[in-house]
């Protein structure tokens, strides 16, 4: 049996997509973990997200920090009372607090519920209630959205805030104090076991749950890794705008980019703003390899000479036409 710790990318070699297709090769171990793969394996001391928040400030995690602090979190939701396969849901934009909130629930074998920052109150109340969510991971927008609708919702007993409240009601606790103290081992999931329940866009009806399990990341690698030109290469670091909130998010860009241990940015977003990306994208001058996974934004009128100035490994656009300097 194959444990995490031994667990390779999938084989990738040739110089064609003939070569490419039949030397591929990509083992599946009866045991796997996310957490155990994306981050306790990793050296403890190497980069693994560098967080810029809205107001330009940087925070800076290394694996070890993230196993550490995902750690103390999974004994807090395994001390709320959460057994295995119970739903742990967060609703925040891109930020550290979303990442440790994955490992921490793949750690105690829960299964998280991502929701995107942009649901209302009836989007929130809908996927709460179909999940059984026991608790909510979000900030003070979330939880402003959640006051008219928890008395609604039996199965969620916890809010835990990335803010300080000052609350005294015991079912709110503050993310810094659940993330803190001592932390619990990964325990041994399955491959097949479940890991996070996805909602789809619910275009044609109500929104339907997609349970995955933890698996689900190792057939997803084959195409992230070719797509980036062979990613993993030197020290790589990592942004995309897609929210962590989505699979895109999820499987190609963050579950990846720690399974192949480099870093990524993170950064809350809203509207596309070309500027915005130009600066966060050349923010750090001692890193030379930047991958940007993005939605295209509109062209500026200075973007073509700006895009000529950087370096990339690689660089995906969607959404749009960039004929202009492909």
């Amino acid at each position: 049996m194959t444990s995490a710790s031994d667990l390779l990318l999938p084989r990738l070699e040739g110089d064609t997509y003939e070569e490419l297709r039949a030397g591929f090769a990509l083992e599946v171990p009866d045991r796997f973990n996310l957490a155990a793969s994306c981050v306790d394996r990793h050296p403890q001391n190497a980069p693994a997200l560098i967080a810029v928040g809205g107001d330009g400030s940087v925070r800076r995690y290394s694996f070890g920090d993230v196993a550490r602090l995902a750690g103390a979190l999974a004994r807090t939701l395994r001390e709320l009372g959460l057994v295995t396969g119970d739903r742990v849901a967060v609703q925040l934009p891109q930020s550290p607090e979303v990442a440790i909130t994955h490992m921490a629930a793949y750690k105690a074998g829960l299964v998280v519920v991502p929701l995107s920052y942009l649901f209302g109150p009836d989007g929130l109340s809908y996927r709460l209630g179909d999940s059984g969510a026991r608790v909510l991971v979000t900030d003070s927008a979330g939880m402003g959205k959640l006051d008219g609708i928890w008395s609604d919702l039996p199965d969620l007993q916890h809010v835990i805030l990335t803010e300080s409240s000052g609350s005294r009601d015991p079912r709110i606790l503050e993310f810094d104090q659940a993330s803190a103290g001592p932390g619990i081992n990964t325990v041994l999931t399955g491959a097949e076991d479940p890991a996070t329940l996805l909602y789809t866009s619910g275009t044609t009806g109500r929104p339907k749950g997609a349970l995955l399990p933890h698996r689900t990341l190792l057939g997803n690698l084959s195409g992230f890794c070719l797509s980036h030109e062979f990613f993993p290469r030197g020290d790589d670091l990592f942004w995309s705008p897609a929210d962590w909130a989505w699979a895109g998010g999820l499987f190609d860009a963050l579950l990846p980019t720690w399974f192949c241990g480099r870093c990524i940015v993170s950064a809350p977003i809203g509207h596309f703003d070309p500027e915005w990306a130009y600066r966060l994208m050349t923010f750090d001058k001692n890193k030379f390899y930047i991958i940007a996974c993005g939605k295209g934004g509109n062209r500026s009128a200075s973007g073509e000479e700006k895009l000529n100035q950087m370096k990339f490994n690689a660089l995906w656009l969607c959404g749009g036409t960039f004929g202009w300097f492909i």
